[in-house]
């Protein structure tokens, strides 16, 4: 029992580690190659070519901003929504809450009922006294 929670643990971890180590190996290719721009109809395509293949300072400003205000964008989305279904969440807490406490106080009810309206004397006692009785008439 103990294992499953550590190995969903451990495979939500390993994902995480995917995604952040894909987003690293996109924003790295980027960096190294960014793309060839496209060709003018009046250029010819040996000009394109011999541009700079790295990329300039303001570019990868520009690369990191981006790539901040999507996470930040991203990040604030989810915690809007998050703080949008607070509310619901709450209500089916104390919804489930009090169908437990109904639950509970009917269950205790029910066997206070049933042992009041039980006969004081059991059925074994009835059995065993009969069979006295009918065993001194013989």
């Amino acid at each position: 029992m103990m294992r499953r929670p550590q190995q969903h643990h451990h495979n939500h971890q390993d994902q995480q580690s995917r995604v952040f180590y894909e987003l690293s190996a996109l924003v790295l290719s980027i960096l190294r190659s960014p793309p060839t721009p496209i060709p003018y109809s009046d250029q010819s395509p040996s000009t394109s070519r011999t541009s700079a293949a790295q990329i300039t300072p303001a570019g990868f400003a520009s690369l990191m901003l981006g790539i901040s205000l999507a996470l930040m964008l991203c990040g604030s989305v989810t915690f809007f929504i998050g703080f949008m279904l607070m509310p619901w969440v709450l209500g089916l807490v104390m919804v489930f809450y009090v169908a437990g406490v109904v639950s509970a106080i009917s269950v205790l009810g029910k066997s206070i009922f049933c042992y009041a309206m039980s006969t004081p004397s059991s059925p074994r006692k009835d059995i065993a006294a009969h069979g006295i009785n009918q065993g001194s008439n013989r």
